[in-house]
This record gives structure tokens, sequence and C-alpha cells, in this order.
């Protein structure tokens, strides 16, 4: 096999500013540093411009072409590899190699040469401190002081739904369970009262001031898991922050990948039965951000609105009107006008927003993905599925890219749909005249 050719921080920085599609500039450094997270102290954190985040562990993985088809990376691409050190990227490009990808690059000057100078252009998530790895979660329970975090409280919340055998099986030392009923009502799947929800809060030892992680897993199916085989937990964990940001939680994260993030990285967990420890007070009058929460009175003005969108975040077969999607929805259907955003293959998963390891996906490839649409960060977005939990994910997503506008429609599908006199629509869509 042909060594793969190392260029220079000059031949790179050309490459970068010419904004060339021929070739693809490759970030194997975990996710969490694409995102924006000096994991190794660098000058500045982030990504270089234009770079695809392939975590080089990756590649190992049987899945591997998989994730190059998602990625779009093909065997006829030229491609540039970049880590936080040669060994790292080398690794990487040997294993392409061997999978018979030819044309291949190294860039070594990561660290020292391109992150130390201001006018090598790079990005990163704008809020990426909302979405925490592991070790930053060690830290703070271990009486760290993690990077990004200037506070003297907080609770980390392993989410589930009516499963404290999920908790009490496994979960982060020091956490609390929180089951998702506590602040979303299960007659209408919307969010509670501002009472039941600060009376929630106070009972699980949260105010407006404390910094709350939030985490869940990654579920075997069973009777008491509304999104089987898949991500109740996780999905429940941005459920709950998506509430908690909505009632005025000032400082909301999500552990990036959820539980198994935790056990990837081979920290130890506990099956201690944590006591939630009450406070006296939420703090201030909920909700701080009514805005980020749309009801149908508003979804239908955004259906009629140049500058706002309702976003659906459904699976296929739900948008046409094929299945419904839940066994207690029984109407079948899309709400007329709303953009359609896939979440997945059903009702009870999210991959199109997700990377195989359960992390969140490349925020470039959603922003790119929903642009197609005409979801962009100019408009209002309203996102909805069918009882709030997959809106809620793709609502955080946008968050995450710091889009100004973004909320979620909370009845979705189930409220909207109980309602007669609300327009339907069944199967393919018509195009739309150019």
């Amino acid at each position: 096999m042909a060594e793969p050719k190392v260029i220079t921080t000059d031949e790179l920085l050309a490459i970068v500013q010419s904004g060339t599609s021929k070739i693809k500039i490759i970030d194997v450094r975990p996710i969490d540093a694409y995102n924006g997270w000096r994991l190794q102290n660098e000058t500045r954190g982030g990504h270089i411009r234009g770079a695809k985040s392939l975590p080089e562990r990756w590649m190992l993985w049987p899945e591997w072409k998989t994730i190059l088809d998602f990625k779009r990376i093909d065997p006829g691409d030229e491609l540039i590899l970049y880590g936080y050190n040669e060994a790292q990227a080398s690794v990487t490009a040997e294993r392409f190699l061997q999978k018979g990808y030819g044309k291949l690059s190294i860039y070594n000057g990561f660290l020292a040469e391109w992150t130390a100078v201001e006018n090598h252009p790079m990005e990163n998530m704008p809020n990426y401190r909302m979405l925490v790895y592991p070790e930053w979660t060690r830290s703070l329970i271990a009486g760290g002081a993690p990077p990004e975090y200037r506070n003297d409280r907080f609770v980390i919340c392993h989410a589930h739904y009516r499963n404290r055998n999920a908790y009490l099986g496994g979960h982060i030392p020091g956490a609390i369970d929180m089951d998702t009923l506590a602040l979303e009502a299960p007659e209408t799947w919307n969010r509670r009262t501002p009472d039941e929800l600060q009376k929630a809060f106070e009972q699980h030892g949260i105010t407006a001031d404390t910094t709350v992680v939030l985490y869940g897993k990654f579920l075997n199916p069973n009777n008491d898991d509304p999104f089987p085989g898949s991500a109740a937990g996780h999905i429940g964990a941005i459920r709950l922050a998506f509430i908690m940001i909505y009632a005025g939680v000032k400082d909301v994260r999500v552990l990036n990948g959820g539980y198994s993030s935790w056990e990837d990285a081979g920290y130890p967990v506990s099956t201690e039965d944590e006591p939630k420890r009450p406070v006296a007070s939420f703090g201030t009058a909920i909700p701080v951000k009514p805005e980020l929460a749309v009801d149908t009175p508003e979804a239908k003005e955004i259906l009629q609105s140049d500058d706002a969108e309702l976003v659906c975040i459904r699976s296929y077969p739900e948008y046409t009107g094929e299945v419904s999607g839940y066994n207690y929805i029984k109407k079948k259907g899309r709400i007329p006008g709303a953009v359609f955003a896939e979440c997945g293959s059903d009702a009870y998963h999210m991959q199109n927003y997700r990377n195989l390891d359960h992390t969140t996906r490349e925020y470039h490839e959603i922003a790119d993905i929903w642009k197609k649409s005409g979801i962009v960060p100019e408009k209002h977005l309203a996102f909805y599925c069918g009882t709030g939990w997959r809106g809620s994910e793709a609502w955080f997503n946008a968050l995450l890219m710091g889009w100004p506008r973004v909320s979620v429609y909370d009845g979705g599908w189930f409220e909207w749909s109980n309602d007669p006199d609300n327009p339907r629509e069944t199967g393919v869509p018509a195009k739309k005249e150019q």
C-alpha cells in the first residue's frame, strides 16, 4: 500500500480557503472535540472549517461501510485526515487504505499550528456546552471543575418512563432518577402545568439556578418502554431538557450518547437508590421561556406564515398515513402544510439524528438536510412528532446549532388528530410546482 502524503499547513489552508468540494477533510478526533470541547487544551476549540467528523474508532466497527455511506464518503474521494496527533491520523489512514480508499493525505499540524493561529478558519457548534461528554460528567461528580462550568450546585438525572428498574440496574454514581411523567401529563403527553412543574422540580432538588445533567439508557423492548428497542431513556432525557429550559432552569446539559457513552468510557456504575434532596423553592415563576412551547392555536398561525414552519419529525409511514405510529393514536395522516424532516424508521427511532454510538449526529449534516426542505435558521421553527419526544430531540439539535427561534409544538399529532375539525392528509404528497 502506498504511504499517504503528508501535507503542510499552508497547503491545507489553501484548500480550505478555496472552498473546493472535491477534497474532503476528515476530523478523526472524538465527536465532542469536533463540536467544540478543548479536550487537549487546544488554543481554540472546534474543527477545521468544512471538515467532517469521523472518530477513529468508528473505522473498527463492522458497520464502518454504513457509516461512510451515511456521510457520503466514497472510495474515489480525495481525503485529508487529521487528529490530535500524528498517530491518530496515521492509524485511521491505514484503515482507509486497507478498505480500498487510496487517495489519502495526512495533516499533522492541527494542535501546534492550526489552532494556534487566529486566521486559520475553524468552526464549532455554537451551544456545544449543552452537550457534555463522560469525562466532563465524571469530573463534576468527583468535585472537580470541568470546563465551562461555573456553579456550586448540580443534579445528575437518570431519565426513564415508568421504569425505575432501568435506573436501579445501573446508573451514573450519584444520579437520581426522574420519571418523564414528573414533567409531562399522560392524558395529553404535553408539559404539565406551571404549579405541577414547580412541585416536581422542588421534589427532585432542582432550582432555576441548579446545573442539571440529563441522560438515559438505550433499552431493550419491554411493556413499560414507549420506545421499544430504542432510546426511551435518552429521548426522554432530551424531552425533560426541553421542559426544564422552558420552565426556567438556566443551565441544562445532556450527556452526549447517554448512559452508553459512560459505559464506553469504562467509568464505574452504581446500583444505589440515591435519595432525592428536596428544595424549598424553584426560585422563579414558571415558565421563564414560554416561547419555546407552541400549542395548537399558534401551530395553525405558523402554518399560515411565510416566516415560520411547522416541522414534522416523524417516520415516512406515519407521514403518509400508512400507520399512526402509536397504539393509542387511532387516526393516521399528517398536518397539511407541515414540512417533513424524517426521524428514522418508525415512531421509536431517531437514526437520522444520531451516530451509531448514540451520540448526536454531526450538526452540519443535520443542517444541510433541513435546509434542502426550507428548514432554515431565519424562520421560526416549531418541531413536532406524535407526542413531543422526537420533536424535542430535533428542537435540541437546532438549539445546539444556535438557531434563534425554535420551539416544540407540544400537542403534536396526538392533539391535532383528536380534534375532528382539524384537517388531515394521507398518501404521498404532490410535488410543489417550481
